[in-house]
């Protein structure tokens, strides 16, 4: 029983709480640091596949992903090869050379290529192929209408070519 000058209960834990939590410069440095933790442990994004120089790129991750996709489609003697010529096509005599992704198989009786017209992935691009040896008579546009080029979609597309022939499946 407390008389009128005791402080009550209530008022005490406002007190004690204030001396429990004290505002100090190191608990708001504390929550500071680990905001600016963050950032610095954030790293830099590699560069894409597809920024890389074009022979690179070709040679090193386009090749070699569309000689994997080839063979699990079930051709295994395809010879895929990075060359640098004119047009190989009936009646087309341009004069310039264009960097090539060659691809024979069957003992040279089918081929395709697919032409760059500039040493860029993202420049158009053209389709041609020949059966038994025969000159390719009939140039495509090749991935035209995309706006990004990825290494995925070369090689989609390049199958989705090769099938249109009915060169992988049978429909």
């Amino acid at each position: 029983m407390a008389d009128d000058k005791t402080p009550s209960a209530e008022s005490t834990p406002a007190a004690t709480s204030e001396a429990t939590t004290p505002s100090t410069p190191d608990t708001e440095a504390d929550t500071a640091k680990p905001a600016a933790a963050k950032v610095v442990a954030k790293k830099a994004k590699p560069p894409a596949l597809e920024d890389k120089p074009f022979n690179e790129f070709i040679e090193q991750h386009f090749i070699p992903s569309l000689e994997t996709a080839l063979k699990e489609k079930g051709l295994d003697d395809m010879q895929l090869t990075l060359d640098q010529q004119p047009l190989e096509v009936f009646g087309v005599d341009d004069g310039e050379r264009y960097w090539h992704v060659k691809g024979k198989w069957q003992h040279g009786d089918r081929q395709f290529n697919i032409a760059f017209t500039k040493d860029d992935i993202k420049s158009p691009k053209l389709f041609y192929f020949a059966d038994q040896g025969s000159q390719p008579s009939t140039i495509e546009q090749f991935m035209g209408d995309e706006r990004k080029i990825t290494l995925d979609l070369m090689v989609h597309f390049a199958l989705r070519r090769l099938n249109a022939q009915k060169w992988l499946a049978r429909n």
